[in-house]
């Protein structure tokens, strides 16, 4: 469903991605786990086609990223969790129609997937309120259904719980959880473990732009001999550091 060849990307003297390879099974969540700045978010606009990679490539539902990135942008959805960019003059239901519209939906399809997605995501109470006096939170939901209306198979969230309180959290967990039930194949960008252990069937953990390791949950704690993730995590980074 989704590999990942070699892919770097270059800032002037800056080395953000570093040869990263990795793949994704369909209908895994795969989580990127990283301290700021180690190249997650890099990585996944890179992915997202909102970069254009310095070196490597990547395959997506078997389109190239650097041949087809048009392609490819039809087979995905994208959350970056700092990055909201809603109408605030618009309702939550029109910035989620709008996006439809622009994926070559019909009104019809839209406004049966925006019921859905209401519910799903618990927003019927606001779904028609202009988005401009929105929570966080509340905003960040409508972003979720922005970005799956056309119901992509291939979700990239970077850190889509960033500054949410615990019930939002909890929210866009199960959201995350149900799509993958679906077969939704997912990456998933978080330096928080409990998120990782709790979304994830497979983690790979970069560390200044390069990829130190990628495994199964179980899998790292077996080699590691250790049942902490967060204790594996600060073993790892804290040698490259050294």
């Amino acid at each position: 469903m989704i590999e990942i060849k070699k892919l770097s990307k270059h800032f002037k003297d800056v080395i953000a991605v570093d040869n990263v390879s990795f793949e994704v099974e369909e209908g895994k969540v795969f989580g990127l786990l990283g301290e700021n700045g180690a190249g997650k978010t890099t990585t996944l606009r890179m992915l997202a086609t909102m970069l254009k990679p310095t070196s490597g490539t990547a395959i997506i539902n078997e389109y190239d990223l650097i041949q087809d990135p048009v392609d490819i942008r039809g087979e995905i959805g994208i959350l970056f969790g700092g990055e909201i960019g809603l109408y605030d003059r618009l309702s939550a239901r029109e910035n989620i129609e709008y996006f439809g519209l622009l994926n070559g939906m019909d009104k019809a399809q839209i406004n049966m997937k925006i019921e859905k997605l209401a519910k799903d995501l618990e927003m019927e109470e606001y779904i028609d309120r202009k988005v401009g006096k929105f929570s966080k939170g509340m905003k960040q939901k409508v972003a979720i259904a922005r970005s799956i209306i056309h119901s992509p198979s291939i979700m990239f969230f970077d850190e889509p719980t960033s500054g949410l309180d615990v019930t939002a959290i909890r929210v866009v967990h199960e959201f995350i959880k149900e799509l993958r039930n679906e077969g939704k194949t997912i990456i998933f960008s978080s330096h928080s473990m409990n998120e990782v252990e709790k979304l994830c069937d497979e983690v790979g953990i970069i560390h200044k732009g390069k990829m130190v390791e990628i495994s199964s949950l179980e899998g790292l704690k077996v080699k590691y001999g250790e049942e902490n993730l967060e204790e594996i995590f600060v073993s790892l980074v804290g040698e490259k550091n050294e």
